[in-house]
């Protein structure tokens, strides 16, 4: 009897060891099927899933456990610095640093310093073109510095108050000088009379009192709108320019007209001054009845005191009479 019952006790447990399931399996089989109760009890007609109630749909307190980390790269650090390339570049030098994108100013563009115009070379200061220097409205208050080559210089519409002797050295080339709607007071003697191929002088609407001498070359003087009298013209000043052609001295505050007058002469406007008298020589050779001036067609009197009609012999060589007041 008592092998029949030690024979039942091994038998028993033997067949407890082969149906025996370890602990870790068993928790692996009874997971699936706790999940799969859950997922089987969600009312999916329902369902809404919001930050209140996201912790009661899902049971996160198993989350980590469903799954097996342990196969995935270690983790990197923050702040921790990347490993040098195997082939790395020369060493340059001190490396450049990023430049500093800087915000957008709200407080306008930002200008450059002004540079001194008079301190500019001339075809900075002006327009070059060719030999042409053109300084108009520049905001020049005296001559600049011009190329040695320069044959026309404009000039207008700035603030001079003098030319001087020195302004145009060694300009053998200078034929035109425009220096209209200034402030020129004053002109050295020998500021123009130096210039061996000047040929036109421009000077209107400054404030000159007095003209400087003249080169032999010169064929147009424009002098008009100045503050000229007649002691402000040297004796004869025009009697040797046997190329000028165009003599405007209208607008300035002349007594007489300043002759003698050369041959070459075609135009003389003295319009708008103080002449009131004039000589019977001053156009004509009163002693030679036969002397033509063909050239000299345009005088112009007009807007002075002086009555035409009282010097009859003062005009009979000129092909027409002036235009003037005759009575």
């Amino acid at each position: 009897r008592m092998w029949v019952l030690g024979w039942l006790g091994m038998a028993s447990l033997c067949l407890g060891a082969a149906g025996a399931v370890p602990a870790k399996d068993r928790r692996k089989e009874e997971k699936p099927k706790a999940d799969l109760a859950l997922y089987e009890n969600l009312d999916l007609d329902n369902y809404e899933l919001t930050l209140d109630n996201y912790g009661e749909i899902l049971d996160l307190s198993n989350y980590e456990e469903l799954y097996d980390y342990g196969d995935l790269a270690p983790k990197i650090e923050v702040g921790t610095l990347a490993p040098r390339p195997k082939e790395t570049l020369p060493n340059l030098g001190a490396t450049a640093e990023t430049p500093k994108v800087q915000p957008p100013s709200t407080a306008g563009p930002i200008h450059p310093a002004p540079v001194p115009v008079q301190g500019l070379p001339s075809c900075l200061l002006c327009l070059c073109i060719g030999t042409s220097v053109y300084c108009d409205d520049a905001d020049l208050e005296h001559i600049p510095a011009l190329p040695p080559d320069t044959t026309y210089l404009y000039a207008r519409f700035n603030r001079i108050g003098a030319v001087r002797a020195g302004d145009f050295t060694g300009l053998k080339k200078l034929k035109r000088i425009d220096l209209s709607s200034n402030s020129i007071s004053w002109a050295d003697v020998d500021a123009f009379r130096l210039l061996p191929s000047l040929q036109e002088l421009i000077l209107p609407e400054n404030r000159l009192t007095a003209l400087p001498e003249l080169p032999l070359s010169i064929v147009r003087l424009d002098a008009r709108l100045n503050r000229i009298p007649s002691a402000g013209l040297r004796p004869e000043a025009f009697r040797d320019l046997k190329q000028l052609q165009f003599l405007h001295l209208s607008d300035n505050q002349l007594d007489f007209i300043p002759a003698p007058l050369p041959e070459s002469l075609r135009s003389l406007h003295l319009q708008n001054n103080n002449i009131q008298t004039m000589h019977e020589d001053t156009f004509c050779d009163s002693q030679d009845h036969s002397q033509v001036r063909r050239a000299l067609e345009d005088i112009r009197l007009d807007g002075n005191p002086i009555n035409l009609s009282l010097f009859p012999d003062a005009y009979f060589c000129l092909p027409r009479l002036p235009t003037g007041r005759f009575s």
